[in-house]
């Protein structure tokens, strides 16, 4: 049913070429993978209903009958109906209000394919940030998201255009979400939707926000033809972020979030297998297979790493960003595929056509697309050694036989690194584990009530550390941290590191004790993990229900959402 069906709709037989006709297609829809209600409890006010919608990459069926795939675009107009005190916002270019009404009208002038119209509507307020920006957030949430991101979009929005050319979507908005949003952020033309959860991770709210920017040339101005070839939009936005970061924050920034995320690469690649096919650029996509279960590291960093080693053949990134922008200008509000980026950019440097770079042995564009595997060329990351380095310099510290615990402890202040420094130490430590049980001791002795007082990315990587070395003494941190959060990027990896190891019936404590204030979806997810090589549980009574007894049943059929522990666990994935 997530897929849905096809609607033919037969024209007359008096109909002539190019000529104009219009379908009314009368409809309802209530559930569906594209739309998802909350109750008020599943909000951070707990005081209105909420209602989001989630189109990539084949939802929006579910939302309106429509041409599912990005290879059409289109134009759109909505009129939507609420209640009085709802605050009603679409991926648009254009909206009004009818207060005696309570009707919201919405237009949006440029095609975008289906996947790009997007609603939201709750107990939402604003407040400019900048020009041509505004923040969209529940009221005890707003004013920590105008000191997060006051002044600081439009200057991203500036560099971007320095290198690419005009915004063309007039408007850059962004509305905050309540943890339920399945994804980190998605890149809804003129509307932004992220979770609400990342605002307490500065740098990763700046990388995730850039990356949505990125999206407004590389996605939704020029889209992917197809699915099997998501790199196009994902790598180009990818490549296109660390651009806009490294005009804005310098490449020493740039270089370390990169080798974070290329570390999270070569660990799923761990995971899959090097010669797993979903591992090419140019996956292959089977009937009946939802695309979203396709979308990983490589379709962002081995695509990245294609569109920078391009960019190197260049010489000078400038020159591909002079590329980049004929590209937009183009291919604007069209979709493509891999052939016409290639033959552009083969046409744009006559001098590398001539040279035959496309054949490069070793490098050639169709190895780049068709070979599993890791990237054929990864970039130079010596500018980011500054920060880099000492993250190298303190794992090594404790992961040394035998441990100087004295000197690695006093080798590095923690409380001064950037939050992709810490997390790159720990991802490290994460891939060592199980550790020494001395190490381990020490480590929580040495930082533990320091990564207390730390945002949740840096948290939850010090959580699964904790859980995948069955630490047993900083535990009751991980009860603390999963009865706090509703989100499934917080959530999911712990319950997968907690049901791997022996510590499931910890898991099912913890869960029957907040199963109520996750998502339906997300609960379905966690009682898929959960139920993994678990006869299935009678039914109980719950007139009969103790303290001690679990408070439901693990379900067998569970949402498709989530396509097992190897997609999701340590992976941070934007849309």
């Amino acid at each position: 049913t997530d897929y849905g069906s096809s609607l033919t709709v037969s024209l007359p037989a008096a109909l002539q070429p190019h000529q104009p006709f219009q379908i009314i297609v009368r409809y309802t829809t209530a559930d569906g993978p594209a739309i998802w209600w909350l109750d008020p409890e599943l909000t951070y006010g707990n005081a209105k209903p909420f209602v989001f919608t989630q189109g990539h990459s084949v939802c929006n069926r579910s939302f309106f009958p429509c041409f599912d795939t990005p290879a059409v675009k289109c134009t759109y107009s909505a009129t939507v109906k609420a209640p009085a005190g709802i605050q009603v916002l679409m991926s648009a270019t254009q909206s009004s209000y009818l207060e005696e009404e309570g009707v919201y009208q919405f237009y949006m002038e440029y095609p975008v394919p289906a996947y790009l119209v997007a609603l939201v509507a709750g107990d939402l307020i604003h407040a400019d940030i900048g020009p041509r920006s505004r923040v969209w957030a529940e009221p005890c949430l707003l004013p920590t998201a105008i000191s997060k991101l006051s002044g600081i979009v439009e200057r991203w929005l500036t560099a971007a255009e320095s290198l690419y050319g005009p915004y063309i979507w007039g408007r850059y908005d962004i509305v905050f979400l309540p943890p339920s949003f399945p994804i980190v952020a998605m890149e809804n033309p003129c509307l932004t939707f992220i979770i609400s959860s990342i605002l307490e991770s500065d740098e990763f709210l700046i990388i995730d926000v850039i990356h949505e920017v990125a999206h407004s040339w590389f996605g939704n101005a020029v889209t992917n033809a197809t699915w099997e070839e998501m790199w196009l939009s994902e790598g180009l936005a990818t490549y296109a972020q660390r651009r806009i970061t490294t005009e804005t924050y310098g490449a020493a920034f740039t270089c370390l979030e990169t080798a974070f995320r290329l570390d999270a690469l070569h660990r799923q690649m761990k995971l899959l297998g090097e010669d797993n096919p979903v591992s090419k650029l140019q996956v292959k996509l089977e009937p009946g297979v939802n695309p979203s279960n396709l979308m990983n590291l490589f379709t962002y960093e081995k695509g990245y790493c294609f569109v920078y080693y391009l960019s190197q053949l260049c010489g000078d990134p400038r020159h591909f960003d002079s590329f980049l922008r004929a590209y937009i200008e183009k291919y604007k509000f069209t979709s493509v595929v891999a052939q016409d980026l290639l033959d552009s950019f083969l046409n744009f440097f006559p001098e590398l056509k001539e040279q035959c770079v496309e054949s490069k042995a070793g490098l050639e564009f169709e190895r780049w697309l068709n070979a599993t595997g890791p990237p054929l060329a990864e970039p130079d990351l010596s500018q980011g050694s500054s920060l880099t380095r000492p993250v190298e310099t303190l794992f090594k510290l404790w992961t040394t036989e035998p441990l100087d615990s004295v000197a690695a402890a006093s080798s590095a202040d923690l409380t001064k690194w950037r939050t992709f420094q810490t997390v790159l130490f720990l991802d490290r430590l994460l891939d060592g584990s199980p550790l020494p049980h001395e190490v381990i001791k020490k480590l929580s002795e040495c930082y533990s009530s320091q990564l207390d007082s730390m945002n949740a990315e840096i948290r939850i990587r010090w959580l699964q550390i904790v859980v995948r070395n069955d630490y047993y003494p900083d535990l009751y941190k991980v009860r603390r941290f999963l009865e706090n959060q509703m989100s499934r990027m917080y959530t999911i990896p712990l319950y997968e590191d907690l049901c791997t190891g022996t510590l499931k019936s910890f898991a099912l404590e913890i869960f029957y004790q907040t199963q109520n204030q996750l998502h339906p979806n997300l609960r379905k997810t966690i009682q898929q993990i959960l139920s993994q090589g678990l006869n299935p549980l009678p039914a109980i009574d719950p007139t009969a229900v103790t303290t001690d007894t679990p408070a439901m049943v693990l379900e067998d059929k569970v949402s498709e959402a989530t396509n097992g522990a190897i997609s999701l666990r340590d992976v941070n994935v934007s849309a």
